[in-house]
């Protein structure tokens, strides 16, 4: 009967840490304007700059340029 009894306490408590861990990690609904607030700031152009600098290739020198520093 004592093992019984550690047992079903032990699963008990592994069903409380499994509930207690799920209730954690789910996320709290968003704040409607914080969630606005962050989509403004993914189209400033800080936010863009890393995309924008993977889509464009990097600039070539001018075709008349020789390649000398000016003074």
């Amino acid at each position: 009967m004592s093992t019984g009894l550690v047992i079903l306490i032990a699963v008990a408590l592994a069903a409380l840490v499994l509930v207690a861990v799920a209730l954690r990690r789910r996320r709290l609904p968003d704040d409607h304007v914080d969630s606005f607030r962050r989509q403004i700031d993914a189209l400033s152009p800080q936010a863009r700059r890393p995309t924008i600098g993977k889509m464009k290739p990097p600039e070539e020198p001018a075709a008349d340029d020789d390649g000398a520093d000016a003074p």
